[in-house]
């Protein structure tokens, strides 16, 4: 790779970066002082409230949250003190667990999206234009799609 290469290519994962750093909690705090729930609980509702019946396995769940990957279980534990998720035995696999939205917590989360949308429109979007909106997005999938396409990383064991 030549220099002004892996310069340009450097400025731009610090950019994202810097801008993932700055809007996470930006948002956390509009969401949060608009409706209670930390960014992070509303990730786990987000991904629970797209699922048939609003349940995931606790596995799946971690591997599709944004925030909060390494605190998925603690998540779901805060989660269910409030009443917003509960936590189902997999009756199939005794080792396994499910993550259930309740009604609560579906309400919950309709209640927040807007905000959260909203929120999303004023720290991230409302200086972009809508080409620049896709073009970010189609630039950021692309990147994705070549990470799901590629082997995991070996072990240096």
């Amino acid at each position: 790779m030549s220099e002004p290469r892996r310069k340009l290519a450097a400025d731009a994962w610090g950019a994202l970066l810097q801008v993932h750093a700055a809007l996470v909690p930006t948002l956390d705090s509009q969401v949060r002082a608009q409706t209670g729930l930390p960014l992070a609980w509303y990730d786990v509702l987000l991904e629970l409230a797209g699922e048939p019946g609003g349940r995931l396995r606790m596995t799946a769940l971690a591997e599709r949250v944004v925030l909060s990957r390494t605190r998925v279980s603690r998540l779901v534990d805060e989660l269910s003190e409030v009443g917003l998720v509960c936590r189902e035995k997999d009756p199939n696999d005794r080792r396994s667990a499910y993550a259930v939205l309740t009604d609560t917590g579906r309400s919950r989360f309709r209640d927040a999206a807007p905000i959260y949308l909203s929120a999303i429109e004023s720290s991230f979007a409302a200086g972009l234009s809508n080409e620049d909106l896709r073009d970010i997005k189609r630039a950021l999938l692309r990147v994705l799609s070549l990470l799901d396409a590629s082997p995991p990383p070996r072990s240096r064991d």
